[in-house]
């Protein structure tokens, strides 16, 4: 018991121990080939907002899910536990920038925000091509996207009740990929 509670950080660790191989991630490039409802993640650095998003996106049909590198792990511990293991069935792909990635892509690129100047999330859902592939970018809860992101995606935003402003990253992505898919 203490070997594990040492290598596992826990107070009280499960009296089970197991190691898997884990598998490689697809490309981004093999990734946005194959996805037409794709979740993006940028500094989403809490491993329940990721298991949340994961576990959204999976539930509501979308197929992917790219993340920047500083993004959390979709397969940690914390994030798997969030995700009720859908994260072993949603592809995930990691990349270094995704503005360069993203920008020149020939997809709706969705970016969520709280700007009161943004689009309403169900008006732009009406105005989307269905057939078309789509991306709802997610960021962090305390500084949201970034403005290289931000330039050009078209920006959506969830409205509010007075005095609140958003929800957090995961009950967003909830919200978004149910409105969107």
């Amino acid at each position: 018991d203490e070997i594990r509670r040492l290598v596992t950080g826990l107070g009280m660790p499960h009296p089970i121990v197991a190691v898997f191989h884990r598998p490689a991630r697809p490309s981004p490039a093999a990734l946005l080939s194959r996805c037409h409802r794709l979740a993006v993640a940028e500094r989403v650095d809490n491993p329940a907002n990721i298991g949340g998003i994961v576990r959204n996106a999976a539930g509501l049909g979308w197929d992917g899910l790219l993340l920047d590198a500083t993004s959390a792990d979709p397969l940690s511990r914390r994030a798997l536990r969030v995700a009720m293991g859908t994260a072993f069935t949603l592809p995930h792909a990691r990349t270094p920038d995704l503005a360069e990635l993203l920008g020149g892509l020939d997809i709706d690129l969705l970016a969520l925000t709280p700007d009161p100047d943004a689009e309403a999330i169900d008006v732009v859902a009406g105005q989307l091509d269905p057939r078309r592939p789509r991306a709802v970018l997610i960021g962090s809860e305390r500084a949201g996207l970034s403005d290289e992101l931000l330039e050009f995606a078209r920006g959506v935003r969830i409205p509010m009740a007075d005095g609140v402003d958003s929800l957090n990253a995961a009950a967003a992505s909830a919200v978004a990929c149910h409105v969107l898919r």
